[in-house]
């Protein structure tokens, strides 16, 4: 079972590279703020159909927890719409591993501070090892993108 349950969010990143790269190719056409709703719209349709066909039947309990806690669909709006613009600007490369840097930050303080009722995981050494191998990642991937912008204006002039 653990296995499936790495896999399983390796999988997620793979959908959310897709997602992003297509997304941002949608938002330069019909716009940033209309690729965004387009996705959520979509998504509330299908969940809507999931949700009467499979869901708990908790969903009319949403007034009953508390109110932070409704923070995550802020949450997911703001990560789609920040795609939606830089993808374009930046490549999907660039993108999620900034994504991923920042993922990494956060959840490392929240486990460690054990912030939202999540379990805490004190923070370490190794851990320390992996945010900074990962801000390497990030400073070669964002070097590599200024070097190809440099060569692509070269080209140009």
């Amino acid at each position: 079972m653990s296995l499936i349950m790495m896999i399983l969010p390796l999988l997620a990143g793979i959908g959310l590279s897709v997602q992003s790269a297509v997304n941002g190719t949608l938002g330069r056409q019909i716009g940033t703020i209309e690729s965004a709703f387009f996705t959520f719209f979509t998504g509330a349709i299908v969940l809507t159909i999931v949700v009467n066909f499979f869901g708990q039947g908790n969903l009319l309990s949403l007034h009953e927890v508390p109110r932070w806690q409704l923070l995550c669909a802020i949450f997911g709006v703001i990560y789609l719409s920040l795609m939606v613009l830089a993808v374009p600007k930046i490549g999907v490369t660039s993108a999620v591993i900034s994504v991923i840097v920042g993922q990494l930050l956060a959840s490392m303080a929240i486990d460690h501070f054990g912030w939202f009722e999540s379990a805490i995981v004190p923070f370490g050494w190794k851990r320390l090892i992996g945010v900074v191998l990962m801000l390497a990642a990030l400073y070669f991937v964002f070097l590599e993108n200024r070097l190809a912008d440099e060569q692509a204006g070269s080209k140009v002039a």
